[in-house]
């Protein structure tokens, strides 16, 4: 089993409210969720408006497979005109 994990800083332009960044975080949250079936959520930085924490997970026998979905994921969120990602780390891990 290979397990992969991300974390994503994201800088939001144009939030003037944390009800803006929620608007959308989970439009996005939910997008990428139903499009590479992967675990996401917000895990830091919940009462910044211009700033958030995104952690991803998947689970997959395929270490380039785990590498694409991540990568396709950053993507999605790095191709957003109002979000620049400011960091991203990515983990692949075997489980023996």
């Amino acid at each position: 089993m290979i397990v992969g994990s991300m974390e994503l800083q994201l800088r939001l332009e144009g939030c003037n409210s944390l009800k803006d960044k929620r608007q959308i975080l989970r439009s996005l949250l939910d997008r990428v969720r139903r499009d590479f079936n992967v675990a996401i959520a917000e895990v830091d930085d919940q009462d910044l408006w211009v700033n958030a924490t995104i952690g991803v997970a998947c689970v997959t026998n395929d270490a380039h497979h785990a590498e694409s979905i991540l990568q396709h994921v950053a993507d999605l969120f790095d191709g957003r005109p109002e979000i620049s990602v400011e960091a991203a780390s990515k983990r692949i891990e075997r489980d023996y």
